[in-house]
């Protein structure tokens, strides 16, 4: 199949509004793949690539010399992927020359479009990502299966293109096959935003509160002795969290898997700030500075001694993690159908310095990688994870620095994101200095005394309210918005979408 096929079709699903109708481009695109191809459609079109690490960058691209092919196109997506693997596997002394010669091959056959496609694709900067969940569901209508066996199936396997695969040479009945294995970890379920606790108890009227522990997510897996720790990422940390491997091997189990958080504690019990877990994580603590210690607190199990847990009623899996960890290694959790004691507890995990409550369903399953209705984080203050889309240059005393920020919101639908406003609140001296040297790295172009960026970045931002604005193309913009962090442990695709911002906006 022809890359220009694959290119237009995703540039018609861009162009269209109904969610029907991208849906049924993409299954026709879809259908049209023959057996060795439709792994690969599958993953270009969500804007994933089959070899992760490719270790192509912004500023290998800019050495490649090509001019656009002329019509008609002649390369095809397997002759794509062929290349990128070989740019990938060079090494030793002159691979850059290689790798660079392999990409000018490729791009000399593409097209104009075509190349705006493959820089965007090597670079991780599609943004279709966010649209995976179209092509699951282009998936589920391509070949007749339900799209809650794909989407179960991706969950488990984590492979867009395997699962395309399994459903176009067996349906419902191959996608049945994928279980969770082992050190192959899954994309955590995430929660949703609502606006005070009455809100969320309300949608959520059968739920347990948890504290929200402002660390960093990790998920778990053991085999014995064998253990390993992912983050939210799924990057390997093993090596790095000594306490938490301990911790999993205390457990009596022989194969566990794990969800919670790991953050570095003060002597009274109360969390450090977030960028200080990060800085141990990081490695980042200064030679003479006294060990600090993590704290591993976990919150769900997802399998246990050869059960997976993850289609169980949030009840069920609770009561497994209870029933197996010690009570220092929970996180704190009540289930009440007392608003009174609701609130109670709230008051008393903001009082042991948390930044909020979870709110989940007893009665939902895990759903991976997707940000679920039956999760609800629920903080005293707004914040939320946006993408920094430009930085403006900062004048009088910031002069010199990169100061205000250009904040957006991820587009599920469309893809991309949406503008929500500026702030240049909350920046101390040292994170000025720290994203001027960030933001030049990730610089695409100017505008007078505006740097764009590559959309790579999350920000928390806190704020006081969302109100409508017809100035930004999402109708909606934050008020009083400041910076309260840096989330280095998130991609753009972690970042809170536009319709959580207008679901704020609308309220309860």
């Amino acid at each position: 199949m022809l890359l220009h096929d694959l290119v237009m079709t995703s540039e018609a699903v861009r162009l269209t509004s109904s969610r029907s109708a991208k849906i049924e481009l993409l299954a026709a695109y879809l259908r049209s793949l023959g057996d060795d191809e439709i792994a690969l459609g599958a993953s270009f079109l969500a804007g994933e690539r089959p070899l992760k690490r490719l270790g192509i960058g912004w500023r290998t691209l800019e050495e490649v010399q090509s001019t656009p092919a002329s019509p008609p196109p002649t390369l095809t997506i397997n002759e794509v992927d062929t290349v990128l693997r070989q740019a990938a596997a060079a090494s030793g002394p002159g691979s850059t020359t290689r790798r660079i010669e392999a990409l000018e091959s490729l791009f000399n056959r593409a097209t104009e479009p075509e190349q705006g496609f493959l820089q965007a694709l090597i670079l991780g900067e599609l943004r279709q990502g966010a649209l995976e969940g179209l092509v699951v569901e282009a998936i589920g209508r391509a070949f007749e299966t339900p799209t809650d066996a794909v989407r179960r199936a991706l969950m488990v396997s984590g492979d867009l293109g395997t699962i395309a695969t399994a459903a176009r040479s067996g349906g419902r009945e191959a996608l049945g096959q994928f279980s969770l294995t082992l050190f192959r970890p899954l994309r955590p379920m995430l929660a949703q935003t609502a606006p005070d606790l009455d809100a969320a108890l309300a949608r959520l009227p059968s739920a347990a509160l948890e504290a929200k522990i402002d660390g960093a997510r990790t998920q778990v897996h053991r085999d014995g002795e064998q253990v390993a720790v992912y983050t939210r990422t799924l990057r390997d940390i093993t090596a790095q969290v000594p306490e938490v491997v301990e911790a999993a091997r205390s457990v009596p189990a022989r194969r566990l898997i794990l969800d919670g958080e790991v953050v570095a504690l003060r002597r009274d019990g109360r969390p450090h700030p977030f960028q200080v877990t990060m800085g141990r994580l990081g490695g980042k603590m200064s030679a003479d500075a006294p060990y600090l210690p993590l704290t591993p607190l976990f919150f769900d199990c997802l399998h246990l001694d050869g059960m997976d847990l993850i289609d169980r009623p949030g009840a069920e899996r609770f009561a497994a993690l209870e029933a197996r960890l010690h009570p220092a290694l929970l996180v704190p959790r009540a289930v009440t159908h007392s608003a009174d004691e609701a609130a109670a507890f709230y008051e008393r995990v903001l009082d042991l310095g948390h930044e909020g409550v979870m709110v989940k369903s007893l009665e939902a399953k895990y759903e991976a990688g997707r940000r679920g209705a039956t999760w609800l984080k629920v903080k005293p203050a707004h914040t939320l994870d946006l993408v920094v889309l430009a930085v403006e240059w900062g004048t009088g005393r910031r002069r010199g620095r990169l100061s205000n920020l250009h904040l957006g919101a991820r587009d599920p639908d469309a893809g991309g994101f949406v503008m929500l406003g500026k702030t240049f609140k909350g920046l101390t001296d040292e994170m000025l200095e720290w994203q001027t040297r960030r933001f030049l790295e990730l610089e695409t172009h100017r505008e007078r005394h505006v740097v764009h960026v590559r959309p790579e970045q999350v920000v928390e931002v806190a704020f006081d309210g969302v109100q409508a604005s017809p100035r930004y193309p999402g109708g909606v913009a934050l008020r009083f918005g400041r910076v309260k962090g840096y989330r280095h442990d998130k991609t753009a695709d972690d970042a809170d979408t536009i319709d959580a911002v207008r679901a704020l906006h609308a309220g309860p």
